[in-house]
């Protein structure tokens, strides 16, 4: 199968790239309203790594992009709880976080399908889609304690500030966005070896 660059001018791809971005932007208003602790619920991750698988990590990027635009339109409207207090103590810096993080979760599993996908497909999904929450989540509690270390006091009350971010910040939310990573892996390997398969090429 022949590899090919993803052309952003072919109106295929743009079709696509809106198609994936809409499904981002609605799983993630629907995640407002599923929340374990203070934030909601990360869904939107498997399309990001889907995207990011088949077309590469700049497609990946852009859904990510949509992913973090979504959440600072929750911090700013005061959707997401948590976020909206983290924009109150600083919006440039909860803006910069939300976009960062998002755009990181879609490109680096990206990087990691493209570099490992001729040697191992099956191998490159699942590391690309676990990549993507720990990623996500990894960036948004080194900005906690970068940027909001305040807010993470006053949030833990009197328990440990570490404890309190192992458990409350990244506890059920992460093990819950890894998991369902992991466990849909198989099911984005096959939408990608049918897609293969049908075009008879490879999409990056």
């Amino acid at each position: 199968m022949k590899k090919e660059k993803v052309n952003y001018k072919d109106p295929h791809v743009i079709a696509l790239l809106g198609i994936f971005s809409a499904l981002v932007a609605v799983l993630q208003l629907i995640s407002y309203f599923i929340k374990i602790g203070q934030f909601p619920l990360t869904l939107v991750l498997i399309p990001v790594v889907l995207g990011a698988v088949l077309y590469g990590p700049d497609f990946g990027a852009i859904l990510g992009a949509v992913f973090g635009a979504v959440t600072v339109i929750g911090c700013i409207t005061g959707i997401d709880l948590g976020g909206n207090a983290l924009f109150s103590a600083s919006p440039i810096l909860t803006i910069i976080t939300c976009m960062a993080k998002a755009t990181a979760a879609g490109y680096v599993p990206g990087l990691i399908a493209t570099s490992l996908k001729k040697k191992h497909l099956h191998l490159a999904v699942i590391l690309a889609a676990v990549s993507a929450p720990v990623v996500n989540t990894g960036l948004f509690i080194m900005a906690m304690f970068t940027f909001f270390k305040d807010t993470l006091f006053v949030w833990s009350g009197d328990n440990n500030v570490f404890f309190y971010a192992l458990i409350t910040l990244i506890g059920f939310n992460f093990l819950f966005e890894f998991l369902l990573n992991a466990i849909l892996a198989p099911v984005v390997y096959r939408v990608v070896r049918v897609i293969e398969k049908r075009f008879n090429k490879r999409i990056f």
